[in-house]
Parts: structure tokens; sequence; C-alpha cells
């Protein structure tokens, strides 16, 4: 069975997993709107996708008082 020799210290533990980060999004800006959306996906704002609109966005949604 395989057991440390010596103890392995927080820091060099920590150092091994130096590149295990996360990276941040790469947002691009939407063509037809100007908002920022992910790449490859339906703009969140206006639904379009590739300069056409692929889902139809409501503009107000009305909810009755009592339901909320």
């Amino acid at each position: 069975m395989a057991v440390p020799q010596n103890k392995v210290s927080k820091s060099r533990r920590n150092m091994r997993r130096a590149h295990d980060g996360l990276t941040g999004a790469n947002p691009n800006e939407c063509p037809s709107c100007g908002e920022l959306k992910r790449p490859h996906h339906v703009c969140p704002s206006c639904g379009h996708y590739a300069d056409r609109e692929v889902v139809a966005m409501a503009n107000e949604v009305d909810l009755d008082e009592d339901a909320a």
C-alpha cells in the first residue's frame, strides 16, 4: 500500500492544485440588441441567434397579485 514517507505541507499540496481554478466566462455581444450573451447560445434578452429570431420574447408578463 502506498504510504507517503514524509508529510506533504499545505503549501506544497495547494501548489499542486494551482491550475484547477475556474476560468471566467467569455461573453460576446449580441449583433441585434448589443447585450452580452454566451457564445453559441440564444440571446436571453432578444431571442436572436445568428441574425434570426429563434425565440419569440414577450414584452411584459402580467401576473395577478393573488397568484404571486
